[in-house]
């Protein structure tokens, strides 16, 4: 599995390319599909995702990097750059990707973590014109 999340009665669902499927939860029919873009070209290895306030998050897969994707064209509006924000020579044992997103619309808190990492992170957004 690669990455899924919801909008609405929507899911967005990747398959580890630079697509992006709106699929119906029930069926699992596609209504229509994006193209993940940026500057430089397609932005693939898609892999979790997350729908927040109207964008779309998603982790390129054996990167520290989250990218903000409009939901509408594919067009990459942003990224977070996660470079270094877990520290893999304290653990002597397994320790994977960065692979998880999470959003709490309560507290406006957004939350990364990786496969067996023993940390979750709160992270801050900040605004930058670097795109």
């Amino acid at each position: 599995g690669w990455g899924m999340t919801s909008k609405d009665d929507t899911l967005l669902v990747s398959d580890g390319t630079h697509i992006i499927r709106f699929m119906d939860p029930e069926g699992f029919g596609e209504y229509r599909q994006i193209q993940v873009y940026d500057q430089n070209g397609p932005i693939d290895y898609l892999n979790e995702l997350e729908y927040v306030n109207g964008d779309l998050f998603g982790i390129r897969w054996q990167t520290e990097t989250i990218y903000i994707i409009d939901p509408m064209t594919g067009k990459v509006k942003g990224y977070l750059d996660l470079e270094g924000i877990f520290d893999y020579s304290l653990y002597d044992r397994r320790i994977d990707v960065l692979n998880g997103i999470a959003y709490n619309p309560e507290s406006d808190q957004y939350f990364v973590t990786g496969k067996w990492w023993p940390k979750l992170f709160e992270i801050q957004l900040i605004t930058s014109n670097n795109i």
